[in-house]
């Protein structure tokens, strides 16, 4: 077995290393270290996140440092502020030895000033995101001319964001330099022209496939409708107390949006994405890092910088549209030898999605039930048990209080009191689940019908007709399905006049499509959504005047269908039309 202590790393770098803990180098370090210690050369490093990459490129680096020398040997690029301070603290640890070893870090986020005196301390090794780095070639206050080596990490991750003119720009120049270490989770077209361009011939290392099959990761896919994703993952938050968790969404509005949903619910999560200042990443970092949050909703940028091994559980809100993607995101739990969970929430036509990862990562996935109500219940039942049978109170709390409570309840069996106080704790949990709907998918199609429909089914008013180009109910149902996602067999009962049509919508799903479409146009006209049932009280004097704009679904019942569509209607089509 290969140990770090049988490298040929300068004797401080030996101490560090010793210091920190490390014994057995990974895959990627014990493939690449002895190579750039002994030979040093252009190679490519394949690995995915969490493999050990910083320490695989980051001890040959310091190890070739001249610190006699005062000026730039050594630039590693990365394309995340996390993962340029990460990097960076790294790299202290491993020269903590080094008399005469200076590394610095500068990112875009914070006040150049800093930077710009940092950099007159004549570092040997800087550590940057190409943009800052551009800026300050550009104020002229740092110079390439005599840099020697070039770390590129992340570098499919870097080409992704758009920076590839910006290393193209560092790249040429850099005149000096004799050797490029590229290190990437995928070796994709971009990143292989990129290697042609500024690399002589190159070594490759690859152990991307070796780590894709953590088999300390349980792959787990729940199926649900598209509009009750979010209920599903607050349920699946609910069934797991305790979890230390990621929240994968696609984008940085997703990312705010659906964290603010769940702090308004009482969850203690926040957002991780690219629009917030570094201060405010630093101190969601800390939060998570010290377990004062359960979760981060994160994007995949935002996340790359992010190095905790406990994490517990990654949830992935949508699945991404690169299989290599799953393969980071579910990378960020089981690592350490602990055991980890993958969760994916995915609709019934997002299954093939599933498969095709199945294919490329290798690797499993078990379908499983979401949970019901009693369920949820149920499970954090024995969490608050498991809980009480293993707090231990500290000595002075029970010699302090043991009197006035033993007098308080004297009275009181020991059933009673513990059922009293499980009540306390789960209440909140047995209200908002006493009624749950089954959000696993497919349940809609098995309910019985109603007379001319579902039998909790809402009747819909939308303001578009034939004269708008929506001739057929099948036209409409495929501008409605296109535009929110949701599945064709919730809607039903469709009816298409000149100015106005109307469908019926199973309960669940009425709320969903109203909101959807209420941002949306249709060959420039503004969509407009109502209740059938709400809209024929408002024409009859009943509920008052009209509110502009659609009126979110507060609930609806079998008395709503056909209703709203009958004759007269047209008129008030009309003045809908007419606002077009």
């Amino acid at each position: 077995m290969m140990l770090f202590s049988s490298f040929s790393l300068r004797e401080e770098l030996t101490r560090a290393v010793s210091d920190m803990g490390f014994e057995t180098p990974t895959p990627i370090q014990q493939k690449v270290i002895p190579q750039l210690l002994s030979q040093p050369s252009d190679i490519i490093g394949l690995a995915q996140t969490g493999t050990g990459k910083t320490a695989a490129f980051g001890l040959p680096l310091l190890h070739h440092m001249d610190v006699a020398q005062k000026h730039v040997q050594a630039l590693v690029l990365s394309p995340t502020r996390e993962l340029c301070m990460q990097i960076q603290e790294e790299f202290k640890k491993y020269g903590q030895h080094m008399r005469g070893l200076k590394t610095t870090a500068v990112y875009g986020g914070v006040p150049i000033g800093g930077q710009i005196r940092e950099l007159k301390t004549n570092p040997q090794v800087i550590v940057a995101t190409p943009g800052r780095l551009i800026d300050l070639l550009e104020r002229k206050a740092i110079s390439l001319d005599q840099v020697q080596y070039i770390v590129l990490d992340e570098a499919d991750e870097m080409l992704n964001m758009g920076f590839r003119e910006d290393i193209e720009f560092i790249l040429k120049n850099t005149p000096a330099r004799q050797y490029t270490w590229l290190f990437s989770a995928t070796m994709n077209n971009d990143v292989r022209n990129i290697a042609k361009r500024f690399m002589n011939k190159w070594e490759e290392y690859s152990v991307a496939r070796e780590n894709v099959g953590n088999e300390n990761i349980d792959h787990q896919y729940y199926v649900t409708n598209h509009h009750n994703r979010f209920e599903t993952l607050r349920r699946l938050l609910d069934f797991t107390p305790g979890i230390y968790g990621i929240v994968f969404v696609r984008t940085r509005q997703d990312c705010q949006d659906i964290s603010e949903k769940l702090m308004k619910m009482g969850y203690h999560v926040s957002p991780l994405h690219g629009d917030m200042d570094q201060k405010m990443r630093s101190k969601v970092m800390e939060r998570f890092k010290n377990k004062s949050l359960q979760a981060i909703v994160a994007t995949d940028v935002a996340a790359r910088g992010i190095d905790v091994n406990d994490i517990t559980h990654v949830i992935n809100y949508e699945l991404p549209d690169d299989p290599e993607v799953y393969t980071h995101r579910s990378g960020r739990t089981g690592r350490a030898g602990k055991s980890g969970i993958c969760i994916s929430i995915v609709s019934p036509k997002e299954i093939s999605s599933i498969r095709q990862i199945e294919r490329i990562a290798k690797t499993r996935f078990h379908k499983s039930d979401i949970p019901d109500g009693a369920e949820v219940v149920r499970k954090r039942l024995f969490h608050q048990l498991e809980q009480i049978a293993t707090a231990e109170p500290k000595d002075d709390f029970a010699n302090v209080y043991q009197t006035d409570i033993h007098e308080r309840f004297a009275d009181m069996d020991k059933d009673e009191l513990i059922r009293r106080l499980i009540w306390l704790q789960l209440r909140e949990t047995i209200d908002a689940y006493q009624d749950a709907e089954d959000l696993n998918a497919g349940y809609a199609s098995k309910e019985p019908k109603a007379r001319g429909g579902n039998r909790n089914s809402v009747r819909l008013f939308i303001n578009l007709g034939i004269k708008d180009g929506i001739s057929t109910p099948e036209k409409l149902l495929s501008f409605i399905t296109e535009s929110t996602d949701i599945e064709p067999g919730l809607i039903d009962r469709i009816t298409v006049r000149d100015l106005s049509s109307f469908f019926n919508v199973t309960g669940s799903g009425a709320e969903f499509i109203m909101q959807t479409l209420a941002s949306k146009k249709y060959k420039g006209r503004k969509v407009r959504l109502e209740e059938a049932e709400q809209r024929d009280r408002e024409r009859s004097g009943g509920a008052g005047s009209r509110s502009s704009g659609s009126r979110p679904y507060s609930g609806g019942s079998s008395r709503s269908e056909g209703r709203g569509d009958r004759g007269g209607s047209q008129k008030v089509n009309r003045r809908y039309y007419d606002k077009k």
